[in-house]
Parts: C-alpha cells; structure tokens; sequence
C-alpha cells in the first residue's frame, strides 16, 4: 500500500465520523480521515453537552470531540487537518482529492460531512453563538429553564422548537419576517395554542447584543427591526434560537449520490449503503431527523461495521 491508500476514507469528523473510525480502526482496517474546515463538527461550536451518555455532569462540546478523537487515534486512524474538494467515485479504489490537489485512495469511502444550521448572518450571531444563541433548542434549552427566549423563523423547525422551549423557558416570542408561515397547519396551530407562545411578525433580527464580563459573554437585548414600518427596537433577550432549518454539508456529492430535495444522502433500508456500492453515509449528511450527538456516534457505528462486512467481500 502507498502513503496514500487506505482501506477506508472517511470524509468529516464530528461524532459519526470520529465512532466509524473508531470501529474501523480497531477492525484491523487501516483509515485516513479527512477532518475538514470544521475538525471536530458541530459540537466544537457548542458549550456544554449534558445529553450525551456516560458523562454524568455534562462535558464540553470541543472536548467530547477530542476524546472521540484520541479514541480512535489510539487504534491507529490517521486525522488529516485538509478539506476535500472533488472525489471520483466511478471506479474503485475511490479517489479523494484534496485543496492542494493531492490524490488519495480507498477500497471504501465513508460520508460523514454532518450538516450545517443556516442562520441569519446578523450582527453578534457568532459572537454570541453558545452564549445565548443556539441552532438547536433540543441540545441547549435545558439551560433556559425559567428565561425568555425568542425562536427566529416561520416552518415547521421555528414551530417545533417553539413548542419545544415551552417546557423550559416562562416565555418564548417567535419572530418571523412575514405574516404568512412556511410551516404546516398542525404544527402553526400547536404552536399558536401554547399559551407561553407569543408572536412578533413582519420583523426581523438586525442584532444579537450583549455584555462580556471577566470574558465571559451573555446574550442580553435582541435589536428588532419591523419589516412594514422600518422601526427598530431593543427588547430584552435570554436566549434566541435560529431555527430556519438546516443544510447537509453533501454538495461535494452532488450528481453521484441518490439525495433528497434538501440535499440529505438516502441511504437503504436500516443501513448506510448509499446507491454506489462501497460509499456508506452517516450523521447528518444523512439524518433529517434526529440530529443529535448520541444517533450521529450510532450511525457512524453502523458505517464502519456495514463498510467492514462490504470490504470483506471484495476479492
């Protein structure tokens, strides 16, 4: 084998990534992953992860990350800090290519790109990312218990997440930017029916505001904008949730893959075959659902395993 051929390629990091070569590695097989522009996935976005197993009192997100990392490490996957930026996947082995142009190859390929949260791009979005701004109300809103939060968007993600905070948080104001909601019917009135929900329409999010003491940084004011009337206001914030929806990191597959309309890999029935025998799909390249930590690790899980058994018939 040359520097450059490993028995599996795994393309992204995060939980699924990190657990497929975890098992692969410890398989005997020899793996290179590709950790991408976000090493380490979304969590390393996040502050403290209390809903991941096995870790009684929370862990922080970058350093679960790093764990998973050294874990499979220790069996000998190999971490490459590189993007990819064009794979073949009409022969095999798969040829991967990354920014420099660099050819590796692989008898299989595992996706694991994970998906990114859209978001507005308002000012002190970023900055206050993980310290009272969140893409995802079922990881963070434990810790609005008895706060008031706002929920930016209009379908059925906005909805969710909405009803979702209800159980944590006194109050939660959506905010969306017309009068009319993408989301469906059932989910718009459920929403509307939970008396801790409340609406400001025909308004967007021009800044997220807050203070930074001893540095650390606290969400305090949203700074509103009413789209009919151009008038702006500061309104006291505790937490605001960007919920318009997410986009699988897959555009590199684009033409190769089966996907569905979002972009999210369809893998076979109960596995993570995708319809190119040799690449499997994991996380939330593939997971429109869950979208959570512990089924993204599950997932990666079944990559390696189904990627394993797949090699093992090749001859």
């Amino acid at each position: 084998m040359t520097e450059n051929h490993t028995d599996i390629i795994i393309i992204g990091s995060g939980p699924a990534g990190f657990t497929a070569a975890l098992y692969a590695s410890r398989a005997g097989l020899s793996v290179t992953i590709f950790e991408g522009q976000q090493p380490g996935g979304q969590l390393t976005i996040t502050t403290e992860v209390e809903n991941y197993p096995g870790f009684e009192h929370g862990i922080m997100g970058p350093e679960l990350m790093d764990v998973m990392r050294k874990q499979a490490h220790r069996f000998g996957a190999v971490s490459r800090y590189e993007l990819i930026t064009s794979v073949d996947l009409s022969a095999r082995p798969f040829t991967v290519r990354n920014e420099k142009g660099e050819a590796f190859t692989a008898k299989a390929l595992i996706i694991a790109t994970g998906a990114s949260a859209k978001l507005l791009g308002a000012t002190g979005e970023q900055e206050y990312m993980g310290f009272g701004v969140s893409a995802c109300a079922t990881c963070d809103g434990f810790f609005f218990r008895g706060l008031n939060v706002f929920v930016v968007g209009g379908g059925d993600t906005a909805m969710e997440e909405a009803n979702y905070l209800t159980r944590f948080a006194e109050s939660v104001t959506v905010v969306h930017r017309r009068e009319e909601f993408r989301a469906s019917k059932i989910m718009l009135e459920r929403a509307k029916a939970n008396p801790k929900i409340r609406f400001l329409l025909n308004t967007t999010v021009e800044e997220y505001v807050g203070t930074s003491e001893n540095g650390m940084k606290k969400l305090t004011q949203l700074k509103l904008r009413n789209t009919q009337t151009n008038d702006v206001t500061m309104v006291p914030a505790d937490g605001a949730f960007v919920a318009i929806g997410h986009q699988p990191n897959t555009q590199l597959f684009n033409g190769m893959l089966d996907m569905d309309d979002v972009g999210y890999i369809i893998t076979k029935d109960k596995s993570t075959y995708t319809n190119i025998d040799g690449v499997f799909a994991c996380g939330d390249a593939q997971d429109s659902v869950y979208r959570q930590a512990v089924t993204a690790a599950g997932s990666g899980c079944m990559a390696a395993i189904d990627a394993e058994r797949w090699i093992e018939t090749q001859h």
